[in-house]
């Protein structure tokens, strides 16, 4: 099979969905990719580094703009191949594993770079592997470390899926894990013992009087929560248990740094007797809206009727470019609630929408 990146975005996203590309399975989707690219654009540099794909053109315009895109899926369940049915409002939808997360944002991508002739920004396509695994697989980051200045830009657009809205910045995230010490005895003379799973009472009231924060940062209203994900405890069925642990997580607005959320989160349980550890962090990204490129893209999409602005609730890899000063926004087709279901399906028209706002955008029609 080969791609046509001419191609009604539709039916790219439809052949892109017939590539099962689960992570770490991602060299043949890459492949076609690259052929693709190489075959069918004209005035792009095209580079292979491992299963990333990358292109770029060099036109000497004043303004560069990344468009970037994560190429494997979460493993298949009984939905590929691709198909075409309706909604419960009777429109027209394509189902298939990767059709919302995130292949009809690459055969967006993919398309506007075969058929624009003329952008009025300098265009980077990045294709990338491993987004869906352990940060360690993430083909972005591997640019990030091989090929930095292949990240430069004015403005990164992911192809995430976002309904057709821009969905600016991004929240940070930690885990922490709390855990508590008690004494060790018989359940029949508890009194001998110390219990450490009741030692997390005091933990989980806070936690349940906790109230998330509201920022709004330009214009994008981020909320913050606290919250226990994993408790654990309990040596036997009659034992009183001498440990005991609660592992949170902290979704932070971006105008905090990791630094200040871990100072935060210790600041909820200060005065409690527990042991604090950070096992897991990423900072928020900024949404940037106020650069001059992110305002044409705003303006581009309010014109065609595009869902509008709003924050991102969860972290993306726009954090990797917030890092690196660069604004970046989430937009793409399909409902991200969708994402990794065995239903998973994306509107068509959103797909043609997402297209047209962008075509827009990259050309200043």
């Amino acid at each position: 099979m080969k791609l046509d990146l001419s191609a009604d975005p539709i039916a790219l996203t439809a052949a892109l969905v017939d590539i099962p590309s689960v992570s770490l399975d991602e060299q043949e989707i890459a492949d076609q990719v690259e052929a693709a690219l190489r075959e069918q654009t004209s005035g792009f540099e095209v580079l292979r580094h491992g299963n990333v794909v990358l292109a770029r053109t060099n036109r000497d315009l004043p303004t560069r703009v990344i468009l970037a895109g994560h190429l494997d899926t979460v493993p298949i369940a009984d939905n590929v191949p691709s198909r075409f049915g309706v909604d419960a409002a009777g429109e027209p939808v394509l189902h298939g594993c990767g059709t919302v997360d995130m292949k009809s944002g690459d055969a967006v991508f993919l398309h506007l770079a075969a058929t624009i002739a003329d952008p009025v920004h300098d265009l980077t396509l990045i294709f990338y592997d491993g987004e869906e695994i352990a940060a360690k697989h993430n083909g972005l980051g591997h640019i990030e470390r091989d090929l930095p200045d292949w990240l430069a830009g004015d403005l990164a657009i992911l192809g995430e899926p976002s309904g057709g809205w821009i969905e600016a910045g991004c929240q940070g995230t930690l885990r922490a894990r709390l855990r508590t010490a008690g004494v060790r005895a018989h359940s029949a003379r508890s009194w001998k013992g110390d219990n450490a799973i009741h030692r997390l009472a005091p933990i989980l009231g806070r936690l349940a009087e906790y109230r998330a924060r509201e920022v709004d940062i330009d214009g994008c209203v981020y909320r913050e929560g606290l919250s226990a994900v994993r408790v654990s405890g309990g040596v036997a069925g009659n034992v009183i248990p001498d440990a005991a642990e609660v592992d949170v997580n902290f979704r932070f607005a971006p105008d905090r740094s990791v630094d200040q959320a871990v100072a935060h989160v210790r600041e909820v349980f200060e005065g409690l007797e527990l042991d604090f550890e950070l096992t897991d962090s990423a900072p928020g990204a900024l949404p940037g809206l106020t650069a001059p490129a992110a305002k044409s893209l705003i303006d581009s999409v309010n014109s065609h009727g595009g869902g509008g602005i709003r924050a991102k609730y969860g972290w993306t890899d726009v954090s990797r470019f917030a890092a690196r000063g660069i604004p970046a926004v989430n937009f793409g087709p399909g409902d991200p609630n969708l994402a990794h279901k065995r239903d998973e399906h994306c509107p068509t028209a959103q797909i043609t929408a997402v297209t047209a706002m962008l075509r827009s955008y990259l050309t200043g029609a």
